[in-house]
This record gives structure tokens, C-alpha cells and sequence, in this order.
């Protein structure tokens, strides 16, 4: 039987208008009032914060697996515009960086993934994850509306969204859903500037549901939160804390889901602090009370892990201006920095287990970190000595910020010869963060930002050649300090009250392709900043942590891997070298000190040591 196409359509259009509105599809993930839904059902996101540059890449999987076998349905994690964007335009989302491949790794292993793609995201990294090239623009202000930062935010939130937009909730993808910013409320109140960063997260295509997340204090929501966008709140401490926290949210936001962003069940380190501990109990009693009461968390952190090379940030505030964090992130979390389950794991893990319907699944097997027999290290030259291959130096009437010589990160190096003889006080303006001073290749002072040091007293004959060796020791990440923490002699140096000038700059980054023309050299001045380098001979690669007592302040690179800063005032005393940075047969370990080491060997140890000589 043949129909009319007026027929047929009329046919149709009948048959879609009596399909019931119910049947429409539901989203796959919702905030709807004060619930989370799944699939159309009530969801309690049940989080731990992992963030992927601070664990090795082989290791993802296995960590993974041991949130899942804590009873965990959801991981959150960072997006890191730092190492995504390491100078302008010029993008890396490989290897360690492949953020894309940790989100599918995470929906692989049954977890969901909350992301929070900043642009800021403190977490106690240099600059709070901002690329430290934003700093070359003079007079630049970040978190602002400034329009050369929010040029700068748009291009990434665009080029994010190429890697993960399609692993997003509305698209039936493991990520639920996108913070915006990040704990806003501790650094201002402008919403048109919190307006404009989700107006640019929607352009990019980051569509996925919304929130903010912020300290407890009302204040601090009426700074960070938006009217139209769900809050969640931050804090840390026992159960009596999240209640009073759980509260003020309420207050707040009525009508909205009652969620812990973060809960602190740890703390980070700074050098020359002790290490931070909470006690397991506590963090299983707090979980309880937010399970108890169908309260959405995420565990800050989780797994901490490391944060290698220069990631490691600061902060400042109580007796000292200037307070550096270790390169161990460990945060006393559930998973310890090798990624071996803790007391605080077993603890949390029961309580979930009492409060789930699902048998949790078994916990795997947790790696074995071992003991590494003593070995040798020999002097390979100094830093002097072989700083024309480390470095292209640059002629500059006055000293400045390593920024303004296109450096990010390292050390930097300002020389002058003197002209005239020099005595009295030899003051280094707004020194950051850390300086060796050197005459004629003789140490005669070094200076500390953590001290508030910044002087010291001279007297040194016409002709001496002025060296000032500056190490950036991690920019500020949090406060309004965070927005102008530029490394290096950022102001001036003065002979009492006469400013020098006519220096010569060497920008010193460390980096691979400039320690791959470090000269192979043998002995030197050993009193001077140098280099060791030894072999570690292994018949298979094993997970162990370096010990670095004895070694005084300085840096270590195994095969190429830079594992961050070691300092002898601790808490940290040891290094984590993962097994998949290490290979059978020998294996190459470049260390460099700035003060004069004790030892001559180091070892593997099976354990971290935390502790303050």
C-alpha cells in the first residue's frame, strides 16, 4: 500500500508525540537538589584525591586498584596547566603527563573521576600550577581580569578539552563533574572573574556539571561561590569537624548536595617542620560520620605520592616569610608514597565496608620496596667549571628575576667582577629563595629567604669575581602572595647603599638537555657547589627510597629521572626512586650539592625516613 508523503509525515510526527516525556533519556550523572544521581539514582560519591604527575605512570593501574579495594567508587585528581603547557603554545599530554590515560585507566579499574581543571589548583605545587612563563609579562596578574591571563586560561581550558571533552558525564564518560577554580574564596571575592572562567570552560566544551569548593568559613563561600553553581566545602580535622563544616554548607546552600571536596586526613610537610601525622582513627571516625549521614567525600589525599623535579611548591605565613615544601607528598595519607596500604587504609576501608551493600574487592598486593646496598659517588666538577656548558649566559646591567632570562625553574647564577674594593654590607633585595655567595670561587656566605636573610658582611679586594648562586626553591602556591612570587635576585643588589651593576646572568634549569653536556669530568673543588655521580648496579629494578643523610642540600637525577630536592634539615631524609625508573644492570645517579657533603656513598632504603636532625 502506497501513502502520500503528506500521509507519511503526519504518521510520523504522531507516532513521536505519543512517546511519554518519562522516556526521555536521563543524564548519566545529575546534581539535582541535595542529591548526586547515577544513572537516575541517588549517588554518594565515596572520592580519593590522586593526582597523576606525582605517581609514576607504571604505577597508576596498581594504585587504582587499591582505591577501589579501599571501597572507593571515585577518584579525583588535578588537571596541571604547568606541566601541560611548559612554554606558551608548545603542549605535553604524554607520558607522565598523559592526563587522558590516567582518566581511562581510572573508568578501566570501576571508578568514576571527579576533575578539577583549575586554572589554579594550589595542591601545593610551584605557583599553584600556573606555567611559570605567565611571570614574564610584567606587571601580569593571575585569578584577575587581566586580559593576558584570561587570553592565556581560554587557550588551555580549549586545548584540555581536546584531550578529555569526550570523557565527560554528558557524553556517557567516567567524569562527572568540573570544579570551578579552586578554594577562590581564600584569594578574592570578584564574581565577574569567577563568571568569566566558567564562561570559558563552557566554550571549550567542558560541559560536564559544575561546582565550587572552598574552606568552611562564610566568608569564604560568599567569595568563591556563585549563586547558579553547586558548593561543596573543605576541611580537615574529626568528626566533629565535618559535622560543624556539613553545617555551615547547609546553611549556605540549603537546597544543595552536602559533599566534603576535600577532607584533609593528612597534612603536607615544609622544610625544617616536622611531619605531619593524623591519627587512623580519627580519619575512620570522620568517614563514618559523613557515610552515617549520606554526606559525598573526597579524601585529600588519598595517595600523595611525590612531587618530583621542581614541582614541589610554598607557602608563607606563621614565624617564617617563606615556607618551601618537601618533595615527598606523602600527606600521612591511606596510601603511603611507595603506594603500600597504611593503618589509616585498613581503618578507612572497614568503616566503608560496614556502610556498602557490595563485598569489596580484595586487596592487592602492595609493592615491596627494598634495601639497596651502599654505593659509591665521586666528584664530577663543579658547578664553576662547567657552567659555560650548562648554561648561555647573558650581559645585563642589573641583576633580575630568572623570568625576565626565559627561565622557569632551577638555578641561576649572577657574576661580576669587582672594579673597585668592596667592604661593608652586601645586601641581596628581595632574594628568592636561596643564595650561595661566592668569592673567587670560595663560599663565604650563604643566605636563606625562610630566615628572612638577606645580607651579609664583605670585604673583598678590587678584582674579586662575585659569584651569587640563586636556587628557586618552589613559588608560592596559595594567598595573595602566590601572584608576584618570581625567582632569583628579583630586586637589587647593594654594597651598603649603592646598587652594583654590569653583571653577567647564567639561567641554570637543570634540565636533561643541559646535564646531557655536562662535561664527564673527575674531582674538583668539592667545597664548592658541584656534582657526584655514581652507579647503582641491579639485577632487576626494585622500588626503594635513596638516603640522602649526609649529603647536605641538593638535587638527584637516576637515568635521567629527576627525583627533587633532598635538604638535611628535613623532615625528609630519603628520596623515592620507583622500580620503573630503574633498570637491570647499572644504573646512572647525578647528584648536585650546594653546601659540601659528609658522605661519599648512598644506599636504598625500604622505607621512608622522616625525621628532623
Amino acid at each position: 500500500m502506497k501513502f502520500s508523503k503528506t500521509i507519511q509525515a503526519g504518521l510520523l510526527a504522531l507516532a513521536f508525540t505519543s512517546i511519554p516525556a518519562t522516556a526521555a533519556k536521563q543524564p548519566h550523572f545529575a546534581i539535582d537538589g541535595a542529591q548526586f544521581k547515577l544513572d537516575g539514582k541517588p549517588f554518594v560519591i565515596r572520592s580519593g584525591e590522586m593526582h597523576y604527575p606525582r605517581i609514576p605512570r607504571a604505577a597508576w593501574r596498581d594504585r587504582l586498584r587499591m582505591a577501589k579495594a579501599m571501597g572507593l567508587n571515585t577518584v579525583t585528581t588535578y588537571a596541571f596547566w604547568s606541566r601541560h603547557e611548559p612554554e606558551p603554545g608548545k603542549w605535553d599530554f604524554a607520558g607522565q603527563n598523559d592526563v587522558r590515560a590516567f582518566i581511562k585507566t581510572a573508568a578501566e579499574e570501576g571508578l568514576n573521576v571527579v576533575l578539577r581543571p583549575g586554572p589554579y589548583v594550589c595542591a601545593e605545587v610551584d605557583f599553584g600550577g600556573f606555567p611559570a612563563w605567565l611571570l614574564r609579562t610584567p606587571g601580569l596578574r593571575v585569578r584577575s581580569m587581566d586580559a593576558r591571563y584570561l587570553a592565556a586560561s581560554a587557550r588551555y581550558f580549549r586545548r584540555l578539552a581536546q584531550e578529555v571533552g569526550d570523557l565527560q558525564s554528558t557524553r556517557g564518560g567516567p567524569i562527572l563533574m568540573l570544579q570551578l577554580e579552586n578554594e577562590y574564596g581564600s584569594f578574592g571575592r570578584d564574581h565577574e572573574y569567577l563568571q568569566t572562567v566558567r564562561a570559558q570552560m563552557r566554550a571549550a566544551g567542558l560541559d560536564a556539571p559544575l561546582f565550587t569548593s572552598d574552606g568552611g568559613a562564610g566568608r569564604l563561600f560568599e567569595g568563591g561561590t556563585l549563586p547558579e553553581v553547586p558548593a561543596v566545602v573543605n576541611f580537615g580535622g574529626g568528626a566533629d569537624d565535618a559535622k560543624g563544616s556539613i553545617e555551615e554548607l547547609s546553611t549556605w546552600r540549603p537546597k544543595g548536595p552536602r559533599m566534603a571536596g576535600e577532607y584533609w586526613a593528612g597534612w603536607f610537610d615544609h622544610w625544617g617542620e616536622k611531619h605531619h601525622v593524623q591519627s587512623p582513627e580519627d580519619a575512620a571516625r570522620t568517614v563514618d560520620w559523613m557515610l552515617s549521614q549520606g554526606v559525598s567525600f573526597n579524601l585529600y589525599m588519598f595517595h600523595g605520592g611525590t612531587s618530583f623535579g621542581w614541582m614541589a611548591g610554598a607557602n608563607y605565613g606563621g614565624a617564617e616569610p617563606y615556607q618551601p615544601d618537601t618533595t615527598s607528598y606523602d600527606y600521612d595519607a591511606a596510601l603511603d608514597e611507595a603506594g603500600r596500604p597504611t593503618a589509616k587504609y585498613r581503618a578507612v576501608r572497614e568503616v566503608i565496608a560496614r556502610h556498602v551493600k557490595e563485598a569489596l574487592p580484595p586487596v592487592p598486593a602492595a609493592p615491596q620496596p627494598q634495601a639497596l646496598p651502599a654505593f659509591g659517588l665521586q666528584p664530577a666538577g663543579s658547578l664553576l667549571a662547567g657552567l659555560d656548558k650548562l648554561s648561555k649566559p647573558h650581559t645585563s646591567r642589573w641583576v633580575g628575576p630568572m623570568e625576565e632570562f626565559g627561565q622557569n625553574y632551577g638555578y641561576i647564577l649572577y657574576r661580576k667582577r669587582l672594579e673597585a674594593a668592596a667592604k661593608g654590607k652586601l645586601v641581596l633585595e628581595e632574594l628568592h629563595d636561596q643564595a650561595t655567595v661566592l668569592a673567587d670561587g670560595r663560599v663565604i656566605g650563604r643566605l636563606d629567604r625562610r630566615l628572612g636573610e638577606n645580607s651579609l658582611t664583605v670585604d673583598l679586594p678590587a678584582g674579586t669575581q662575585l659569584d651569587l648562586l640563586v636556587e628557586a626553591m618552589g613559588r608560592i602556591g596559595f594567598g595573595a602572595k602566590l601572584v608576584e612570587d618570581r625567582k632569583g635576585i628579583t630586586r637589587a643588589v647593594r654594597l651598603d647603599k649603592e646598587e652594583l651593576e654590569g653583571w653577567t646572568v647564567f639561567p641554570l634549569p637543570m634540565d636533561g638537555g643541559a646535564l646531557q653536556r655536562l662535561p664527564l669530568a673527575e674531582g674538583g673543588d668539592t667545597a664548592q657547589p658541584g656534582f657526584w655521580r655514581g652507579t647503582v648496579t641491579l639485577d632487576k629494578p626494585v622500588d626503594t627510597f635513596l638516603d640522602t643523610r649526609g649529603w647536605g642540600k641538593g638535587q638527584v637525577w637516576v637515568n635521567g629521572h629527576h627525583l627533587g630536592r633532598f635538604w638535611h634539615i628535613g623532615p625528609q631524609q630519603t628520596l623515592y626512586l620507583p622500580a620503573s625508573w630503574l633498570k637491570a644492570g647499572a644504573n646512572e645517579v647525578l647528584v648536585f650539592t650546594t653546601e659540601p657533603p659528609k658522605a661519599t656513598t648512598m644506599q636504598g632504603l625500604a622505607g621512608p625516613v622522616f625525621d628532623t636532625p
